[in-house]
């Protein structure tokens, strides 16, 4: 990892999209203290607003056991993130009700400015990540007294979670301010040249590219590789409904054991994966037909010799969403695309790292064959467990998905490590596109208007520049535009 290049460094187009106004959350890696952390308060807003994710255990900075009975509406406008919060506090169960407001570090309290703003007058908890010294409030509302603010941090308390994970969040499945049709911003770039804006959109696709590659090449000093390309691509599998179940698989069952304990062997890796995901049939049913009975006794014959060592550790069924899924988007299916994958005999790392990227396409190309493998498995003829072989073969993961980890994986993770030929313009402006989706559809309709082309942002580049967009201006504006900095940049550069 010596000779790879600073975060800063990794994709120089980004820093053009750096030089528009100052993001509306700022940095987590500028705050003390918070250096390898890197995600934002919106991650924190989602953790504390859903009680599938908020934790059960949590205290005050003194130590008092806080029960939350309502965790307060999601502010969209000025002011504290959350109103009419209700809380239970110590062992009396005193009673606050009142506003929350979320930040990363207790400090942001006093560097926003919060303890002089009257908005924030009427919150009662400040809840951050981080855990420190309490927020500095007025001397009528000190912290810890009646009627005060209480300091909470998150920290502690997630880590004690084995199953929760950043990763595993979906940003956009929570409120944000629905737009009107025309925004001010497509006033402002329908007088721009589709080039123009192709550029902006690249730039802010380097930019979040560039973060995602940060956040990898952090983590090379305690972990090897191959177990970081391992545990993204098992996120990146798990889609947006069982993220958290994948990366708590690839932590728990990690790649060089995984890769002793089957012997580089597919069936046993899969057999080895299937048990410690708590997804092998327990039973083969008469109505399976006799393959699918012959195919899990096989996967039994592999699993109960490690069962008893990883039953402790091993995942529930109710501990995945199954129900609404596609069945080509199962886990039990994707699972054998991972066995494919990590037990080939040249481990993926050093075949992604030896890929002639001098040419984007034929890169991405031969990326595609390691997820269409030819390999003769039960999966490329099913569904599922129950249902009828099928006459055609059926691709373990479709194209779009393919291009998504591409994107959104492989090109972060080979720049983390140093390749230079993947930071190019020209590369990567050559990244498939991925599936479009209510980000990607929702911002280019804030920006271009409801009858703009969309082949404006056909690549894998400008798309990941409308999703940086998304999360950095228009899911936090809470102004309907009219204070966005955003448009207000757009809007200096047309008169400049």
């Amino acid at each position: 990892m010596e000779n790879a290049p600073k975060a800063t460094r990794l994709f120089p187009k980004a820093r053009g999209y750096r030089l528009w106004p100052a993001k509306v959350a700022e940095p987590s890696s500028a705050i003390p203290g918070t250096r390898g952390f890197y995600y934002t308060e919106r991650h924190l807003q989602c953790v504390w607003f859903d009680a599938a994710l908020r934790p059960g255990n949590l205290k005050t900075e003194q130590g008092d056991e806080i029960v939350v009975e309502h965790p307060g509406q999601w502010n969209l406008e000025d002011g504290p993130d959350f109103l009419d919060a209700v809380l239970r506090i110590g062992p009396d169960r005193r009673r606050l009700a009142g506003d929350v407001e979320i930040h990363i570090h207790p400090s942001d309290w006093q560097r926003h400015g919060h303890a002089r703003n009257p908005a924030y007058a009427h919150v009662i908890a400040h809840v951050t990540y981080f855990s420190g010294a309490a927020a500095a409030v007025p001397t009528s509302r000190r912290v810890g007294t009646i009627g005060g603010v209480i300091q909470v941090s998150l920290k502690d308390s997630l880590a004690a979670n084995l199953f929760f994970s950043f990763e595993s969040l979906d940003l956009t499945a929570y409120p944000y301010t629905v737009r009107e049709p025309i925004t001010p911003c497509v006033q402002v770039l329908k007088t721009w040249g589709p080039d123009r804006v192709a550029d902006m959109l690249e730039s802010a696709g380097e930019e979040r590219l560039q973060g995602k590659a940060a956040r990898m090449a952090g983590t090379f000093a305690s972990q090897a590789p191959d177990q970081i390309l391992y545990e993204e691509i098992m996120t990146a599998l798990g889609y947006k409904n069982n993220r958290a179940p994948f990366r708590y698989l690839a932590e728990q069952l990690p790649l060089e054991t995984l890769r002793k304990a089957s012997g580089r062997n597919t069936l046993k890796a899969y057999a080895l994966l299937m048990g410690v995901a708590g997804l092998l049939p327990a039973q083969t049913p008469s109505r399976w037909d006799a393959e699918t009975r012959a195919f899990v006794r096989q996967l039994w014959d592999h699993w109960w010799k490690h069962q008893a060592a990883w039953s402790a550790r091993a995942l529930r069924r109710k501990n995945w969403k199954l129900s609404g899924l596609r069945p080509q988007n199962h886990p039990q299916r994707r699972l054998m695309l991972a066995a494919i994958l990590f037990t080939r005999a040249d481990d993926l790392t050093r075949s992604l790292t030896a890929l002639n990227t001098t040419s984007a396409d034929e890169c991405f190309r031969q990326i595609a064959t390691f997820f269409h493998l030819a390999a003769d498995t039960y999966w490329q003829r099913r569904l599922t467990f129950a249902g009828k072989r099928q006459t055609a073969a059926i691709a373990l993961m479709g194209t779009h998905r393919v291009a998504a980890i591409v994107t959104n994986v492989i090109v972060p993770f080979l720049a983390a490590l140093g390749n230079r030929q993947v930071m190019r313009p020209e590369f990567l402006r050559h990244l498939p596109p991925e599936e479009d989706n209510q980000i990607i559809r929702q911002t280019a309709h804030n920006l271009l208007g409801p009858d703009h082309n969309p082949d404006l942002y056909r690549s894998g580049l400008r798309q990941q520049g409308l999703i940086q967009i998304f999360h950095d201006f228009c899911l936090t504006d809470r102004s309907r535009c009219e204070n966005c900095v955003l448009l207000k940049a757009l809007a200096e550069a047309c008169e400049a």
